[in-house]
């Protein structure tokens, strides 16, 4: 099972790195074959660039972008670690998906980039399991009060997986993990991590919908492209 492991963290050694070690080693133990995607250790470039932009219309596809699209390609499951930073993921990952999730590539409208804005979208990455695992600093009360969960979940699970055809999708938010009080709750959160990963890598884990799941009765389906 080829395994596409995106993670971002600038200092080996951290916390972030302990879970993405756990995550990873739990999913080969039961036969996920691993690439993991250390966006900085690769120096990822995350800036939209003007051949971005040219290729948002139409033009040739970046040598670097279309390397990365052999790797996603190859996944049948994906994965995403990162420390949570102002409610969402790294910047550096946030424009690895600006970059990486490329009209006509990972969405189209209509036919193509003559019918933007004119015909209904299409998501055209391939449905496979995939997982967010985020690692936050601030408390669960704090992400439930505010509703900043939730925002994450519209903004990530939705907004950027569902939209570009990836439904099946499970996030995971590991809460109050700084400092020297809660090496603990780090150290049972590792073991948390390795329980998410074997059922992630369970042969009868049930598909999830996490459009529907989110929003469910209050779901509106996009119209196809006719």
């Amino acid at each position: 099972m080829n395994t596409l492991v995106v993670f971002a963290h600038p200092v080996p050694g951290t916390y972030p790195f302990a879970v993405k070690d756990a995550l990873c080693e739990e999913m080969a133990r039961h036969g996920a074959r691993i690439d993991c995607l250390d966006q900085h250790a690769e120096g990822f470039d995350p800036r939209f660039t003007p051949a971005d932009h040219a290729h948002f219309w139409g033009g040739a596809k970046p040598a670097d972008i279309a390397a990365q699209h052999e790797r996603l390609d190859r996944a049948e499951r994906l994965a995403f670690v990162y420390p949570v930073y102002w409610w969402g993921m790294p910047a550096i990952m946030k424009g690895w998906i600006e970059r990486v999730f490329a009209g006509d590539y990972a969405y189209r409208y209509g036919s193509g980039v003559a019918d933007r804005c004119t015909a209904g979208l299409k998501g055209l990455l391939r449905d496979r399991p995939t997982i967010l695992l985020g690692i936050g600093g601030s408390i669960e009360r704090t992400y439930e009060r505010y509703g900043y969960g939730e925002a994450m979940r519209t903004a990530i699970d939705v907004g950027l997986f569902s939209y570009c055809g990836i439904r099946d999708v499970e996030s995971h938010t590991l809460f109050d993990v700084e400092g020297e009080a809660n090496a603990a709750r780090r150290a049972a959160y590792l073991d948390e991590v390795r329980a998410i990963a074997a059922a992630f890598m369970a042969p009868d884990r049930p598909a999830r919908d996490a459009k529907r799941e989110h929003f469910g009765a209050a779901l509106r389906e996009e119209r196809e492209p006719r």
